[in-house]
């Protein structure tokens, strides 16, 4: 299975916002530290900001930032929210298969069992849990003030 760029981008962008804890974060800024378009992102901040995985505060001093704690969302979560479709093979999608095995195929409880482990592991770890595992993330990313994990002087 291969997440799509979207998906890609939502961790990211979480992780910023993770990291910029305390402060909103802006798209710009976020779209420069990744190299990445402003509306690619703004497009990315819709599923999220549904699924109530960050709030965005609109205006000129407007951003975007986490909508509940980094330990409370899980890649599964962003996952969950930000990927069209988890069938593995065609007779996993609804009926477009033309297969005599469809409905008795051994390999589809096997892929199922797969796709669920890939789940599981997905939702033992949280947005926090990458940004912690960076103690200079936020030097990485451009964002000023300390870095995560790093004493204060």
């Amino acid at each position: 299975m291969r997440l799509t760029k979207q998906t890609n981008y939502a961790i990211r962008m979480l992780m910023y916002c993770a990291a910029n804890e305390g402060h909103l974060s802006r798209i710009p800024e976020i779209a420069k530290a990744y190299g990445v378009s402003e509306l690619f992102l703004f497009k990315i901040l819709q599923p999220l900001n549904k699924a109530g995985i960050v709030d965005t505060v609109r205006g000129r001093n407007g951003g975007v930032k986490l909508g509940r704690p980094a330990n409370e969302i899980t890649l599964f979560d962003v996952v969950r929210v930000t990927e069209d479709s988890f069938a593995m093979a065609e007779c996993f999608e609804n009926g477009a298969v033309d297969c005599p095995l469809v409905d008795s195929c051994g390999l589809n409880s096997v892929l199922s069992k797969a796709l669920k482990a890939f789940f599981d592991v997905l939702a033992q770890y949280t947005i926090d849990d990458i940004v912690k595992a960076r103690p200079q993330i936020n030097f990485l990313l451009g964002i000023p003030g300390l870095d995560v994990g790093q004493p204060a002087a």
